[in-house]
């Protein structure tokens, strides 16, 4: 039994239809289910900062989770970006009617080149080994650990003042 809407016109006995029917069909039904555009992403470790072009009309910008990444807006039309957590936000430029027009993801993942990480037991200490192993901080890391490298670098940092 096939259900056919109400027409005007004389109703006529439904066709039966092949799988290639059946398989656009369903990539349709994908299709219209998918959201209207794909969003590109942009990759930046931790520590670091990445430089991204915005559209022409942008003026307005703002990031998903601000402890993720953090940006800041360039006059030349660009945002630097600057991984400070490990996991994924967004990015959306907005036009001057508050229009969105383009979403980035923004992907945070560890720096981990010329890093050494001591794995004792369920304790993590990270040392910078550029060329020589020195101590420094990372998510993750044991919390005794990680608190007196940052005192140590905070002193240090004082000092030179």
């Amino acid at each position: 039994m096939s259900l056919v809407p109400p027409s005007p016109l004389p109703c006529r006995p439904a066709r039966r239809r092949g799988p290639a029917f059946s398989a656009a069909l369903a990539a349709c039904a994908l299709a219209l289910a998918a959201p209207a555009f794909a969003l590109d992403s942009v990759t930046v470790l931790t520590d670091r900062a990445a430089v991204l072009k915005l559209p022409p009309s942008t003026t307005t910008v703002i990031v998903g989770n601000p402890s993720i990444a953090d940006i800041s807006v360039q006059k030349n039309g660009s945002v630097v970006i600057t991984g400070k957590a490990y996991g994924t936000t967004n990015l959306i430029s907005q036009d001057a009617t508050g229009s969105v027009i383009s979403e980035r993801l923004i992907h945070v993942e560890p720096a981990t080149d010329g890093q050494v990480l001591v794995q004792r037991g369920l304790e993590r200490e990270t040392y910078s080994c550029t060329p020589r192993c020195q101590p420094t901080i990372s998510l993750g890391d044991v919390p005794k650990f990680f608190e007196a490298t940052a005192n140590q670098a905070n002193v240090r940092n004082g000092l030179a003042k």
